[in-house]
């Protein structure tokens, strides 16, 4: 990389975009706005860039690495918070019941509400391919569509090996000092399953010994503060962070790549709107305000469009279930986790579902007969077990779906070019359907807090006071 001034003014106009971002802070505007603002301000700068220099050039490369700095610098403060969050909540909502027998019953609604939601994803995705006549039959490929096919099918392997049993297992954390540094795409479940073995260890001892139960309580909520405030202080940042990777997603699009894949596009964006569609219908249906339940949870959503970080969005998640939604923190957490690595209703229902479809007659299959409808609907509620809530977790979840399918997997890589394109809108429906499971859990056990959820006033993370 060679340092140009045409590098600098690129780094500069960046730059003064993120000023621009602190004086709207600064004049109060509201955070909703902020992050808007900067979606906004993201899609303008980057196809600007792309507008000046084209894609795919070496300025864009060079121009990205230095966005990348903000963007994935952001996101990787998020991901630093999510351990010590989902620890401290979940041990802090035990201490506070002290008792663990609603535990059982939060966490099958909740991967219930999952899976369900699931099913109706992948059900609404085989719909949408049929109804735009999705297919692969006569596709062609070009080189990096090939490169990326080749890539799938060395990776065909690890798919097939992985079983619900083995799946399972990998959820214990049998070294919980590994899984609190994220080392394996199950980290996240492990350590919720760690931390409810701790609460209810500090519960075994509320009545035996009284005064170290109330110590041990203590340090959990001093502990809780501490991680709550640097919550905060992180998302902060969320609009400079909006503002990076939508700079940075736009000015690396290829434009020829997205309207040759158009009707996949649209096929697929239907689909992700019909499904949230779906979750309003839901949340309507628990006795709540639609309307007022999408205008609080449209920053996360954000967010998790341009970041395309289902993980990621752990704490904005659990924030804006607790303080906007009225969810507690420890339905809200329950629901972050498992939301992040189950039941993705984007990148673990709709879209192995329209690839599946689509795929099918190339091998002389016809997708809407019920014996090919049926295990495949099945095998995507099963297989969306497990999908790492990271970028190239739909990847994965199609791999297991066509590969259990005996559909080949390579042609998936013929739709490279708009990957990043419906990756955003998938891994904001897979949030949206981790916050619905949380909703609908609080809801049905009675313990949402309506005066939050009804409160007309949209949270401002510069001048709240979070409790502690």
């Amino acid at each position: 990389m060679i340092f140009s001034p045409l590098l600098a003014l690129n780094i500069a106009i960046a730059l003064a975009g993120c000023f621009l971002l602190y004086r709207m802070q600064a004049a109060h505007l509201s955070f909703t706005k902020r992050v808007f603002s900067a979606l906004g301000m993201g899609v303008l700068l980057g196809a600007a860039f792309q507008a000046v220099y084209g894609a795919g050039t070496p300025m864009i490369a060079d121009t990205i690495a230095y966005l990348d700095v903000i963007g994935k610098g952001y996101v990787a403060l998020l991901q630093m918070i999510i351990m010590p969050l989902i620890m401290v909540s979940i041990i802090g909502a035990i201490l506070k019941l002290k008792d663990a027998r609603s535990l059982g019953k939060i966490s099958v609604l909740t991967i219930s509400t999952l899976l369900v939601t699931t099913m109706i994803a992948a059900v609404i995705g085989i719909l949408m391919a049929r109804l735009y006549g999705l297919s692969a039959v006569g596709l062609t490929a070009s080189a990096a569509e090939v490169a990326r096919g080749a890539y799938l099918q060395g990776h065909l392997e690890a798919a097939k090996a992985i079983s619900l049993p083995g799946m399972l297992l990998s959820f214990l954390p049998s070294n919980p000092f590994l899984d609190l540094t994220g080392a394996r795409d199950t980290s996240t479940i492990a350590v919720v399953i760690f931390s409810i073995f701790i609460g209810i260890a500090g519960t075994g001892i509320a009545d035996k010994q009284p005064e170290m139960f109330a110590a041990f309580s203590h340090f959990i909520k001093v502990a809780h503060a501490i991680v709550m405030r640097l919550v905060t202080l992180v998302l902060r940042l969320t609009p400079y962070g909006v503002f990076a990777l939508m700079a940075k997603v736009v000015a690396g699009s290829s434009l020829a790549g997205i309207m040759k894949l158009i009707t996949f596009v649209l096929a697929s964006y239907s689909a992700l709107l019909l499904m949230f569609c779906v979750h309003l219908i839901i949340i309507s249906g628990v006795g709540l305000n639609a309307v007022r339940y999408a205008a609080k949870i449209a920053p996360v959503l954000l967010f998790a469009f341009t970041s395309r970080t289902s993980a990621g969005a752990i704490p904005m998640s659990v924030q804006t279930q607790t303080t906007r939604l009225g969810t507690p923190e420890g339905i809200a957490n329950f629901a972050a986790s498992f939301g992040a690595v189950m039941g993705q209703n984007g990148c673990a229902g709709i879209y192995p579902a329209m690839l599946a479809v689509m795929i099918a007659p190339t091998v002389g299959i016809d997708p809407m007969t019920l014996s090919f409808l049926v295990p495949l609907i099945a095998i995507i509620v099963v297989g969306s077990i497990g999908i790492a809530g990271v970028g190239g977790g739909a990847t994965f979840a199609a791999l297991i779906v066509l590969s259990a399918m005996d559909l080949p997997v390579a042609l998936a890589g013929l739709l490279i070019s708009i990957e990043p394109l419906i990756d955003m809108g998938r891994t904001a429906l897979n949030v949206s359907g981790s916050i619905t499971a949380g909703t609908v859990t609080s809801r049905l056990m009675g313990q949402t807090d309506l005066a939050v959820f009804n409160r007309k006033d949209v949270l401002d993370l510069d001048r709240e006071t979070l409790p502690a």
